[in-house]
């Protein structure tokens, strides 16, 4: 059961990254960038978070902190570039690094403890709390993506049924 587990969780994890993916494709290079007001994430400053989350969580996942000494998670929430190049490239890295980590974690591992915070996880708990993480910030990026396009969105899931 532990590894239809495993298999399953990086099954949802791809689907939500290219669900984000979809929908960051459908908008203006620029318009990854618009912030409603100074307290709201752009589309870059999530990305830029979940891919410095990923980082520091999934590097030397079973031997270190998750929260490394050198993440400076602050920076993550400010809008510092316009480059759409720079920014995919640091979500790929970001999902290489988790990804990289999730296929190696074996269904013994499962039940092993590791360190978030100082905080102690099982790797299941690890896992499932940044299932939640991932799929909220997913959910910002496709409702921004949606917002900004308004009615030239092709949905990412089930279309609702138009009527004549």
């Amino acid at each position: 059961m532990n590894k239809e587990f495993l298999d399953s969780v990086t099954r949802i994890f791809l689907q939500y990254k290219k669900m984000a993916e979809k929908a960051m494709e459908q908008v203006e290079p620029q318009q990854l960038f618009i912030q409603a007001n100074d307290d709201s994430n752009s589309m870059a400053i999530v990305v830029k978070h979940m891919a410095g989350n990923m980082i520091s969580r999934w590097t030397d996942f079973f031997t270190t902190d998750g929260e490394k000494p050198d993440r400076n998670r602050d920076s993550e929430f400010e809008n510092d570039s316009n480059d759409r190049a720079l920014l995919m490239k640091r979500w790929e890295q970001g999902w290489n690094v988790f990804l990289d980590t999730l296929t190696s974690i074996k269904p013994e591992d499962l039940s092993r403890t590791i360190y978030i915070r100082g905080e102690a996880h099982t790797v299941l708990e690890a896992i499932n709390r940044q299932m939640a993480h991932y799929s909220y910030h997913v959910g910002q990026i496709v409702y921004l993506a949606k917002m900004l396009k308004r009615t030239e969105w092709n949905t990412l899931s089930i279309p609702k049924k138009k009527k004549n």
